[in-house]
Parts: structure tokens; sequence; C-alpha cells
């Protein structure tokens, strides 16, 4: 991209070849206006100077009828369409010498045109009607009718044309991008007297050419030019501190993370700009968030394996030694020993079975839908009616929408209600109040409450206080899981007696999905 920018200014040269050709639109406008000028006056001279009986050329075209006033003649030369005659052909002895009435006339009109010559820089010849030129410095006597537009203009035709130029000099070495420096413009002006044509003004002009004033100003250019490389410099600079650098020092901490440097997950030294600090940013909180993901499933893990090896531990040895019995190895058991051993293995397997329902319940919570809204009504109603063992009162803004589905709703509330009644209580009572964007819902029980040396652990997976009654401490864990899910939360509160929860949910607006 930088040498894109550095390249422009190079590039920029060849665009001048367009405006070339509006240099040689401009040039044959301006030659055309001095040509028919000065053929004005040459033609009035004609008419008082010449004598009557004096030989004129060929008869001039008739000029189509028209009503309008003013016929104007337009540049029609271009570069890129009109094709470039050779240069010109040098003159060439006459076959008859200028008459001296014609002769008398070039010699008046001769510092006319040297004059014009000095401010227009443009080139004239004049001839008479057989195309010997009578005014025009070292070719007066000489013919130029061979001419391809002298002949056209000998003819009562103006016409102009692109021919080669070939300069004495060499020219400066900038000249070689430019097609405009090699060209010149000829323009054939009859002057018409009674009718016909009494002689040719012949005029020539090179273009101005763009590279001519660049060339003559090259110090302002290498100038330019620095400035331009020191600018795409700052720019590369510039590039380099907000952009380039950032996404190396990023993509190294993208593989540090990955081959599980932790250190790597710090901010960047350089962010450059503010989206790219964003963006830094978010793949750190990305990292983080796999990395907590990562340890909670290593840790997860862990609990569910010690979970499940001491059920199968008991089973394991109740089988074994049931197994003896019946070989006959050892001393015999008793019906007793027997039922005791089978009810534990049974118990065990009770217990096993509730570990991996609550399991696949905590696997639903950790990846539940989040779509749809509801309010606490229904799913309070819902409670009334499937734990009737509880004395359920609600009060506060029950009918606010709230973002949770029904269902995910019911199964949040059904894990409180169960945990308040295995931990002894009768009642609960759930308060919901209003904030501007979230409603928090206060949720109190009447039973054996929180030790304090156990609040900081209630909502750790397989953590509880009841595993001989058959707890396996996931319900507040997937209560947790499920109200992240959804943007809520869920924290303890100091209580005198009893438990309290307060849950927040994002309350939702009225056009959204009911479900």
């Amino acid at each position: 991209m930088l040498t894109a920018v550095l390249a422009l200014p190079f590039i920029g040269l060849f665009f001048f070849r367009i405006y070339e050709n509006q240099l040689v639109h401009q040039t044959e406008a301006e030659l055309i206006a001095q040509s028919v000028v000065l053929a004005a006056v040459i033609r009035q001279d004609f008419e008082s100077n010449l004598p009557t009986e004096a030989a004129l050329g060929a008869q001039a075209p008739a000029e189509p009828a028209s009503d309008e006033p003013f016929r104007p003649i337009l540049p029609r030369l271009d570069l890129t369409r009109d094709g470039m005659l050779g240069r010109r052909p040098d003159a060439q002895p006459a076959p008859e010498p200028a008459s001296a009435a014609f002769k008398a006339a070039g010699e008046r009109l001769a510092p006319l045109l040297a004059q014009t010559q000095r401010v227009t820089l443009a080139g004239f010849r004049l001839l008479d009607p057989q195309g010997v030129v009578i005014a025009g410095r070292e070719e007066t006597g000489l013919s130029l009718a061979h001419v391809e537009e002298v002949a056209t203009a000998l003819s009562g035709r103006f016409t102009t044309t692109l021919r080669q130029r070939v300069s004495k000099n060499a020219p400066p070495p900038l000249y070689s991008l430019s097609r405009g420096t090699s060209i010149r413009i000829f323009a054939a002006t009859p002057v018409i007297l009674r009718g016909r044509v009494a002689g040719v003004l012949y005029a020539s002009r090179t273009p101005s050419n763009v590279f001519r004033h660049l060339y003559e100003e090259r110090g302002k250019v290498v100038l330019a030019g620095l400035s331009v490389a020191a600018l795409t410099l700052l720019i590369g600079l510039a590039f380099h501190r907000t952009i380039t650098r950032p996404v190396h020092e990023l993509i190294a901490r993208t593989v540090a993370i990955g081959h599980g440097d932790r250190a790597a997950m710090r901010p960047l030294r350089n962010h450059g700009t503010a989206e790219f600090a964003k963006l830094s940013q978010s793949f750190l909180d990305m990292a983080g968030s796999l990395n907590n993901r990562s340890d909670f499933i290593a840790t997860f893990a862990a609990h569910v394996s010690h979970e499940l090896k001491s059920p199968l531990t008991s089973i394991e040895g109740a089988a074994e030694l049931l197994r003896d019995d019946i070989a006959g190895e050892g001393r015999a058991m008793s019906d007793e020993e027997r039922r005791r051993f089978l009810g534990n293995i049974i118990t065990d397997t009770h217990r096993l079975t509730a570990i991996t329902n609550r399991l696949r319940e905590l696997a639903r919570a950790e990846s539940t839908p989040t779509g749809g809204t509801t309010s606490l009504s229904p799913a309070i109603a819902a409670l009334q009616r499937d734990v009737p063992e509880l004395a359920i009162q609600a009060e506060g803004d029950l009918d606010g929408l709230i973002r949770i589905s029904a269902e995910n709703l019911r199964i949040i509330l059904s894990h409180l209600a169960d945990n308040a009644l295995r931990h002894g209580a009768t009642g609960l009572a759930i308060v919901a109040a209003v904030e501007p964007d979230r409603l928090n819902v206060t949720v109190r029980d009447n039973g054996r409450g929180v030790s304090a040396n156990n609040r900081a652990r209630i909502f750790d997976s397989f953590f509880t206080t009841r595993r001989d009654s058959g707890g396996t401490g996931m319900g507040l864990a997937i209560v947790r899981a499920m109200l992240n899910a959804h943007g809520g939360s869920i924290e303890l509160l100091d209580a005198e007696a009893g438990a309290a929860f307060r849950l927040a949910f994002q309350r939702a607006a009225e056009g959204e999905v009911h479900g």
C-alpha cells in the first residue's frame, strides 16, 4: 500500500496525456483565431492594392445557405483519434515565380506577420494563389503547393493537421513521457477575394506542454517528491504503530495462550486505536472465558469422579461379600446381613441415579435456550400446585415480563422450593421489586438456614450437608447456571432465620415474544 502511495505521483504523470489533448485543442483554437483575423487584414490589403487584372486562384466553394449569422470554425484535432502526418515537406522551387503585385503585397505584409509571431510564438507564411511563399523568412520565393494542407487551402477550404515535429535541440529527459512535445499543429487559411482564392495564410505552432513547466521547475518537483516520501514514511510509521505492531503482538499472544501460557492473558502494551483496543480486549475476555471454562470442566470432572467413586466402591464391596458368601468361602452370612448389604447396594444405586439425573439437569442448564419471555405469576401458581407442603406467599410486580421461558423459570423456582423443603422449611415468601432494567426477586424460607462456614461453598457443585439423606449438592449449581445463561444472577442474603436468596432477571419489553 505504501508503494502504491509512492507511485501515485508518477502514475499521475501519465494522466497528463488527457490534459495534452486539451492543450492541442487550445493551440488549434488560438491558431484559428489568429489566422482568421490575419486573413481578414490580408484580404483588405489585397482589395486596396492588388490590380483588378491580377490572376487569382481557384473558385471558392459556395457557402451553404443558412439563417445563422455566425459560422464558427471549431477545433477538431484529437491526439487519440487523428493520425499524425510526417514532418512538413521542405519547400520546393516554384514552377513560376510570384507576380510583381503579389511580391509587393508580401513585402507590405511581412512586418505584420513578424510582429504577430513575436507575440504569439506561431510561425506564419503567406502564399500567393499558386502556393509560392511571398512572406515568410528564408522560404520566400519557394513553393509549398505540394504540402497536403496547403493544397486543400488553395482549393478554398480551411484545414488543420497534426504533423511530427523535429526539433533542432534534444528535448529534456522528462519530455520522453509526453507525446505532445513531438507534434506541431498546422493551419492553412484561404484568403478569398471576389469569390476566388487570392492567397493562403499558412500558420503553425507547437502546443504548450506541461512537462516543460515541470522540467523548468525541477527543483520544486524534487522538493515535492521528497515531501511525498516523507509523508509516506509518516503514514508507514502510523500504520506500524496503530495496526501492524498491535496485530503482531496479538498474534504472539494467541500463540502463547494456545500453548497454555496464562501469563499472556494481559492487556497489550500498545493498542494503536480504540477499535483495536476493543478487539484485543474482546479476544482476551474470550480467552479468559475459555480458560475458566476449561478449569470448570477439570474441577467438575474431579468432583464427578469423587462423587461417583464412593457409591461405586460401596456397591463393589457389598457385591464381592455376597459373591464370597454364595461361593461358601469364609463365614456364612445371616439373612439380616445379606439384607443389609443388598440395602446398601440399592441405596448407593439410588444415589448414582440421583447424581446422573442432576448432572443431566446441570448440562441442560449450562446450554439452555435463552429465548422467550414470561412473568412470575404463572410460575408461582404452578409451584403452589406442585409443592403443597410449602405455604407459598408472593407479592410485588408478579406480572412484569422477564427474559426467560416459563419452563426455565419453573425449574429455577422448583429447585429453590425443593432445597427449602429438604432443610425443614414449611413456608416460602417471594417478593418481586422492579428496577430500570432488572427484576429482583427475593426468595425466603423458614428452614434451618445456612451456617457461616458453608456460605462460601453453597453454590459449588456436589457440595451438600444432606449426603446421608440423598442430597447431591447440585440444585443451587443448576439454579446459578440457568440464571447465568439468561443474563441473570443469584446471591445468598443475610437472614436472621432460614435462608434468603436474591435472584436478578432481565426485564423484557412489551413487544418481545411471550414464551
